[in-house]
């Protein structure tokens, strides 16, 4: 019996082709978003769940009481307090990634070598973070790997890259050319997974580490970040309140032995919580960690998307199958009147959608296999179909299954329930009008449409808000050369002989530019004499040259810029206008300000320029003559960027020849922080485009049906003298209203959404009016073209064809 379904299935697939085709390529196209998304919600959901103890380790959190001001950095000593005082931690970790102490990346090379090669994921840990992160050992003691002091812990993939087909456990790198303090390799781990929030390939101890002399016992300076083991069955409610009490015992209570007011009201404003491992990748957002994350609102976001697009397809097959109720009445009939009950029929109908389900599977599959590149392109991942993994093909099946039943069910029961002697008698021949049913489910189809059109919209204006935008400073035509530390004392002359190079119009040496990645601090913030009465502004504090001001074509309005003339500017400062207003500064030059002991005199006040992302307003800011070697940046004068990167080049040859030169541009970093807004228009464009098209291909549907239903009308109103406009308008106009209806109900939907996720910037576009119109007028050219094509099919026919069978 049920093969015999299969067969009649089958032949009735044959039979209609072009209806058949829009079925199967709307599901197939919605099955491959469906899955493409499926393998990015599951990477993301993944993270760091191959840690054996993952349920059981957290991360602590320090909330300051201000916007922006939630991190996951800690004193020094904070691990030693929570193994103390809390008998629920088992092993307390920490990780330092401070770049004034070289870590996050650096030059590194074996002690027999010369040339040293730049590395990224160069960071600090102790032995209990090893302990904790539970990474597997190629070489090695996993108990002793970091306990020594100068000992390195690395991954395998840099063994065998530094010490092929070698134990590489006793010898040593070279790091910063520090040779020095060589570091003696401890451990090999397995390489990291990319479902690890925390990567690395070198982790230094910090065993023997001290920032500055007293800091491993100093409670009020916050760089490492700390990670708890808790022992089984604790309560994380009970321990999160434990935590928090905490800082009484010792923030607070170092803030208060200080003697410093100002200090102590900024802790007081303090809370401190934990984070469970598991959702630091996806659930971080507003914590400042240095660490990439993903964002659990996408995962939500593209998985609605994909489930839209799956079920608009649903909806198509749907459509086509009520509306084709006039050309299967006469067989329901037959079959009732020969002795097939309802049941039959329903198994019958069931049986035609699992089988358009199962075709639109095998060729979603292959749609998917071949967008996977574009995709990973898109989302940044490395994704593959996993399709060696015993639980792929079944569950495959399994949904391919529940799809074709699910969409089957209202056509299989609609159809069932004809009455044999209507449907012999022909009394059922509406199928060509459309029902509130049938309406209903295109207007939802447009409606999701026309939302994901105004979105993309939005989402690309606020891109190019963005990077269009005046920011404060020139990011054009400015390099910047990497890692020039390591020239120790010659950097003074390299940059001089880089001012030699034609095309060079300025250079300056500073670790701290306005875009993400590089140096940044918390420092706080006084007029001389007034800390106890005014408190204190928190703000940024860069050591910078004397050209930085220039070479990125900075806006002094008040005062002037340093100048390498003037002696004193070595105890001088330049502040931002957000600094001049939160200090009460109305005519700042020649007051002085004070952070942490040192006092400098304020000579110039900078434009307010943005130096983090536009998602946050800009904060106070001091820039001081100082030293922070590991960036040159330099400003050219010429738009021949190749030869002017090959002169810069070859000056670096001349001062380290065995050390390749790297460098980036800054507006290419800059643009390099907006990845992820990026990032989601194109997603956001390609299934907007996606779900038009899977929309539009019911509607072809539906007008080329309801245009061979009306054939016949065609034809007489022709020979009555209809015009073929006027043909056009009568078989358009009804899917019309449906698109202009699904317009007024995306509407307001779409600008709720939007103007929620541009909450996310401090600095955005405003939504105008004009989007929804260009949206709407798209979605009803769209329309018209698609229904309109059909239209004109019918209304050239000769009204002689047409009418000839009667």
């Amino acid at each position: 019996m049920l093969s015999n379904h299969f067969k009649i299935a089958w032949r009735s697939i044959a039979k209609q082709k072009m209806f058949s085709a829009i079925k199967i390529g709307g599901f197939s196209l919605g099955i491959a978003a469906c899955l493409l998304i499926a393998l990015y919600i599951g990477q993301e959901l993944s993270y760091d769940h191959n840690n054996p103890n993952a349920d059981r380790i957290c991360r602590a959190i320090i909330d300051w009481g201000k916007p922006n001001t939630k991190n996951s950095y800690f004193p020094a000593p904070f691990a030693d307090a929570l193994r103390k005082d809390l008998p629920e931690v088992e092993k307390a970790g920490r990780f330092l990634d401070e770049e004034l102490f070289g870590a996050g990346h650096g030059q590194v090379r074996t002690s027999d070598k010369q040339e040293n090669t730049y590395e990224e994921g160069v960071l600090f840990a102790d032995q209990d973070l090893l302990d904790i992160l539970q990474i597997p050992f190629v070489y090695g003691d996993p108990a002793h790997a970091l306990s020594e002091p100068n000992t390195i812990v690395i991954t395998k993939r840099k063994a065998d890259k530094y010490f092929p087909h070698q134990n590489p456990i006793g010898k040593t790198l070279i790091i910063n050319d520090d040779v020095s303090k060589p570091y003696q390799i401890g451990g090999v781990v397995q390489d990291l997974p990319a479902t690890s929030h925390l990567q690395f390939d070198f982790l230094r101890t910090l065993k023997g580490i001290e920032l500055w002399p007293g800091e491993q016992t100093y409670w009020l300076a916050n760089n490492y970040q700390t990670y708890v083991l808790l022992r089984p069955g604790t309560d994380m409610a009970k321990f999160q309140s434990k935590v928090s009490a905490l800082k009484d015992k010792y923030l607070l209570a170092s803030a208060e032995k200080s003697g410093d007011k100002a200090i102590i009201d900024i802790v007081k404003k303090v809370s401190l919580s934990v984070q469970p491992l598991k959702d630091i990748h996806l659930r971080s957002d507003g914590i400042n960690d240095g660490l990439g994350h993903g964002d659990i609102r996408l995962v939500w976001l593209f998985g609605a998307i994909a489930s839209f697009i799956l079920i608009i397809a649903g909806i198509n097959f749907i459509n086509l199958s009520t509306a084709r109720s006039a050309n299967r009445a006469k067989e329901v009939g037959l079959r009732k009147a020969v002795g097939s009950d309802r049941v039959s029929l329903i198994r019958q109908f069931l049986s035609e959608s699992l089988l358009f389900s199962f075709l639109s599977l095998v060729l979603g599959l292959a749609l998917a296999w071949i967008l996977l590149p574009y995709f990973n392109t898109l989302s940044g991942k490395s994704l593959s179909i996993p399709w060696a993994t015993w639980w792929f093909v079944p569950t495959l099946l399994l949904s391919a299954t529940v799809i074709g039943i699910l969409a089957g069910l209202y056509p299989s029961f609609y159809l069932s329930s004809f009455q044999p002697i209507h449907a012999l008698k022909g009394k059922i021949s509406q199928g060509h009008k459309p029902t509130r049913m049938r309406s209903a489910l295109v207007v939802f189809q447009f409606t999701t449409s026309v939302a994901l059109i105004i979105g993309t919209f939005i989402i690309y204006r606020q891109m190019r808000y963005i990077l269009d935008k005046k920011v404060g400073f020139d990011k054009e035509h400015v390099v910047l050369i990497q890692g020039t530390n390591t020239l120790g004392n010659r950097i003074p002359a390299f940059k001089n002989a880089l001012l030699q190079v034609s095309g060079v119009k300025s250079a300056s040496v500073s670790d701290y530019l306005p875009v993400s990645g590089t140096k940044r601090n918390d420092n706080l913030f006084s007029i001389e004499g007034r800390s106890q009465i005014d408190g204190r502004v928190s703000g940024q504090l860069w050591a910078v040259d004397h050209d930085y001001v220039k070479t990125l074509s900075m806006n002094i309005v008040q005062g002037r810029d340093f100048s390498i003339d003037m002696r004193t500017d070595s105890q001088a400062v330049i502040i931002n206008q957000t600094m001049a207003k939160q200090l009460n500064l109305k005519d700042p030059i020649g007051k002085r300000i004070t952070n942490n002991g040192a006092t400098w005199t304020v000579i110039g006040v900078v434009e307010d320029f943005h130096f983090e992302s536009l998602r946050q307003t800009i904060r106070p800011l001091c820039l001081i003559i100082d030293n922070s070697p590991s960036i040159i940046s330099v400003k050219a004068s010429t738009a021949n960027m190749h030869d002017l990167i090959g002169s810069i080049t070859t000056v670096w040859k001349d001062f380290a020849p065995h050390q390749p030169i790297r460098y980036t541009f800054l507006d290419q970093r800059f643009a390099r922080m907006y990845t992820d807004v990026q990032r989601t228009g194109q997603i956001f464009t390609s299934f907007a485009v996606l779900a038009i098209i899977v929309a539009c291909l019911g509607l072809l549907g539906l007008s080329a049906f309801m245009a061979e239903q009306r054939t016949k009308e065609i034809g007489v109103r022709k020979v009555l003298g209809a015009s073929i406009s006027n043909l056009l308008i009568l078989l358009s106009k009804d899917f019309l209203k449906l698109v202009i209806l699904a317009i007024i109900i995306a509407t307001p939907l779409a600008w709720y959404a939007m103007d929620r996720w541009l909450e996310n910037f401090a600095f955005h576009i405003d939504i105008e009016w004009w989007v929804f119109i260009l949206a709407g007028f798209i979605a009803v050219v769209i329309a018209l073209l698609t229904v309109s094509y059909q239209s004109l099919r019918a209304a050239l026919v000769n009204p002689v064809q047409s009418l000839k069978s009667e």
